[in-house]
């Protein structure tokens, strides 16, 4: 008997180890499946501006890193309205400074390690959270994060199938521009946004799923001879739905996912996407990790030291024994 309904994850040809280089950028999601890789020594980077929830933003962020745009006080703010901060509407609070000049080196730096890190990528995860997006009364210009600025400052909509549509491909040939190879996995965050009601929320992930399927249709239509690398959508948002259908699965705010949810849905992208020695492989860290973050009752005493001396002498051989894993 079959108790839910499991979701067909079509074979992948893309093969991820620890040689490879990941980046996965877009909503809470992406950092917390990152976090899955990072914590057993995936080679990972997340989020250079900060988490981006919509397709229009994360188009922005990319366009200026693979432009190679100079951030500069034309492009930030001050908050007047509560701890006198400068910040820029394309990034998070974390790239804000206390001086104007402090907020511009941030988002430069940020720019410069951001398109270091997708040109080495072999694999960029994509993770698109809503449709809705907020827009500048005063100029137009999407805003990637409202900073808690007065709402009157900005316009909120869905946008169409269309222009999600646009702003996904447009992120695609910004990717390429830096790096031809790299492999792009799109996703939607099942991540509910429940305070836009559970049928608005509905219809924006439903646009972002038609959308990114047009992209794929369009980009499955190039000719052989000018396909460049694997672009595919991973389920996340379908599992959730379909193989986690119950509240067990959330957090208290029931919004969120349950730590359980996050390891299953990691589970589904290891065996997407990583052969059986990759597993093997994975299965010696977190071994390793195990033991060496055994809890230390006195760090002076000899047994502490002979067990560091132990764990060091092991890092070094699990290092030479899989290419690309680095313990440090």
């Amino acid at each position: 008997m079959n108790f839910f309904s499991k979701v067909d994850i079509p074979a992948s040809d893309l093969r991820i180890d620890y040689k490879s280089n990941l980046v996965f950028i877009g909503s809470c999601f992406a950092d917390n499946i990152s976090t899955q890789f990072a914590s057993r020594k995936f080679k990972v980077q997340a989020n250079p501006f900060g988490t981006v929830y919509n397709p229009v933003s994360l188009a922005s962020q990319i366009k200026a890193i693979a432009n190679e745009k100079i951030f500069d006080e034309q492009d930030v703010f001050k908050d007047e309205r509560s701890d006198g901060l400068w910040h820029c509407w394309n990034a998070h609070s974390s790239l804000s400074g206390r001086t104007r000049e402090e907020c511009i080196a941030k988002l430069n730096t940020a720019t410069t390690h951001a398109r270091v890190y997708l040109q080495e990528a072999d694999v960029v995860f994509i993770t698109l959270g809503t449709a809705f997006v907020y827009y500048l009364n005063e100029s137009g210009k999407v805003v990637s994060n409202c900073h808690r600025q007065d709402p009157k400052l900005f316009t909120r909509r869905m946008i169409s199938v269309e222009e999600a549509t646009k702003a996904i491909h447009e992120t695609v040939v910004h990717i390429r521009q830096l790096n031809q190879n790299a492999h792009i996995i799109f996703t939607v965050s099942p991540l509910r946004h429940l305070n836009d009601g559970a049928h608005n929320n509905t219809l924006s992930k439903a646009t972002l799923q038609l959308a990114i399927d047009k992209v794929l249709h369009s980009l499955r239509e190039e000719p052989e001879a000018t396909k460049q690398s694997i672009i595919e959508y991973f389920p996340s948002y379908e599992i959730v739905m379909d193989e986690l259908r119950d509240y067990r699965f959330y957090n208290s705010d029931m919004v969120h996912l349950s730590e359980t949810a996050e390891e299953y849905i990691f589970e589904q992208m290891v065996e997407t996407y990583c052969n059986a020695s990759t597993h093997e492989n994975m299965a010696k860290v977190e071994r390793f990790l195990k033991m060496a973050n055994h809890r230390i009752q006195d760090a002076n005493s000899p047994a502490t030291k002979e067990f560091q001396e132990k764990m060091k002498a092991q890092a070094i051989e699990l290092e030479k024994q899989i290419p690309g894993l680095n313990l440090k």
